[in-house]
């Protein structure tokens, strides 16, 4: 429980509650060595959350990166959920299974696909998956992937997008950049989308989480 300085107490501090094993530690180090980008423990606490409160049995992710990603989602997941990941760089992938076989994840349960991720994602079948999460991707594509979304997540399933402040540029009207404005016109249409309940949560640059209405 907090004390009265607003404080955790012992064994509740914020790195506790995302603390990564020896499995994800390895699997960040990998993603350092091939030079991709792997989101926070803390934004990685938050997606297994969300896994857990949905009871997710179907998670597509675009971006595989390392397996950084996946290894919190899926530990999140219900223990027969399949994580379907896409990423067009198979040196990448080739890292990811090696996580999942350390952390003993069976093969069938951790669906790769070697792609671009918007020639795939057409293929996916309409109204099946729990959560879509867009960790890894470019953010030109990012209303492509909106729209995909819309059409694979079932009612009451998340899409979930990483990166979406900028680093601060988005909140700035004063920064008028192709990128930045692409990303603002997003955040709008999700935030006046008659099916989407969303929160931007303030982990790495922003994770935005949109639910979609039964």
């Amino acid at each position: 429980m907090p004390d009265r300085s607003g404080n955790s107490g012992p064994g509740l501090g914020r790195l506790d509650v995302a603390a990564e094993d020896a499995i994800l530690t390895a699997a960040r180090a990998r993603a350092d060595e091939l030079g991709c980008l792997a989101l926070s423990p803390e934004c990685g606490a938050a997606l297994r959350v969300l896994a857990a409160a949905m009871r997710a049995r179907a998670v597509v992710e675009v971006g595989t990166g390392t397996g950084v990603s996946g290894l919190w989602v899926l530990r999140g997941m219900r223990p027969d959920g399949i994580l379907t990941s896409i990423d067009a760089e198979a040196e990448l992938q080739s890292a990811a299974r090696l996580a999942f076989r350390e952390a003993g994840i069976p093969a069938s349960r951790a669906r790769l696909i070697n792609g671009r991720a918007l020639d795939v994602l057409p293929r996916l079948a309409d109204g099946y998956y729990d959560m879509v999460l867009i960790s890894d991707a470019p953010v030109a594509e990012y209303p492509d992937y909106l729209v995909e979304s819309l059409r694979l997540l079932r009612p009451g399933g998340a899409v979930a997008f990483g990166g979406v402040l900028l680093g601060g540029r988005v909140a700035d009207s004063k920064v008028r950049d192709p990128i930045t404005v692409l990303l603002r016109e997003l955040l709008r249409t999700i935030r006046d989308h008659p099916r989407l309940t969303p929160a931007i949560l303030p982990v790495d640059d922003g994770l935005l989480v949109a639910v979609l209405s039964q």
